[in-house]
């Protein structure tokens, strides 16, 4: 499905970012299908009437379960300046999770040490450091329940592969749909209920705060969290 205008969460001459729907992907793959990056692509060179084509770069990713908001650069300088305000940890980044287990703290901090398995493309937390391993923590508290399901808003304070999905589960909360990481049944839609809520930096050109906000998907079962 094509992007359209209310896709877009923000855009200016050096910044574009799109309220990603789940199962998209954000890069091109062994799968063939068309990614986010080439979707948003086609966006620009529509309505800005560029026959050659734009630029965007990938500043950072989602799963492809997940959804929310996905920010891409129209410009190299922006592009240089945002990997590093991610690289730098200048980002603040803030997701929704659904889980079906009440994690016994309403509020805590997780650090945890991961391996991912490529080949697999499954990711193994430890308690402590291992060999090869990479450093991983958020933060999350509990902001609302309804029917038996638990909104978790969290924090990733590290950004690695899986990180928020591995993490839950090893408090034996995985998120609803993730049967990667021990939810009993996955979504017929190939999502998981994990969605990147807000997105907060200072623009790299401008120096001006940037705050941007994704609405939850329309899907049934989602929205209903849409007011906590």
């Amino acid at each position: 499905m094509p992007i359209t205008e209310k896709d877009i969460l923000f855009e200016d001459n050096h910044l574009i970012a799109v309220n990603k729907r789940a199962g998209d992907i954000v890069q091109v793959d062994e799968t063939g299908d068309e990614p986010l990056d080439e979707q948003v692509k086609k966006y620009i060179a529509k309505k800005y009437n560029k026959p050659n084509g734009a630029f965007l770069g990938v500043v950072h990713r989602l799963d492809r379960p997940v959804s929310g908001v996905i920010l891409f650069a129209k410009t190299s300088k922006a592009l240089e300046r945002m990997n590093a305000a991610f690289k730098n940890r200048e980002v603040k980044k803030t997701y929704w999770a659904v889980v079906r287990n009440k994690p016994e703290k309403e509020a805590a901090t997780l650090i945890h040490w991961l391996i991912k398995n490529p080949q697999k493309n499954v990711v193994t937390y430890y308690k402590s450091e291992v060999a090869n391993s990479q450093r991983a923590e958020l933060s999350y508290r509990l902001i609302g329940h309804l029917d038996g399901y638990y909104l978790l808003e969290v924090d990733p304070i590290t950004g690695r592969s899986h990180q928020i999905r591995v993490q839950l589960s090893s408090m034996n909360c995985p998120i609803v749909g993730d049967n990667k990481y021990g939810y009993p049944r996955g979504s017929r839609k190939g999502s998981i209920c994990l969605h990147a809520r807000r997105l907060q930096f200072l623009h790299p050109v401008k120096k001006e705060p940037v705050n941007i906000f994704a609405k939850l998907p329309v899907d049934g079962f989602w929205e209903r969290f849409e007011h906590m």
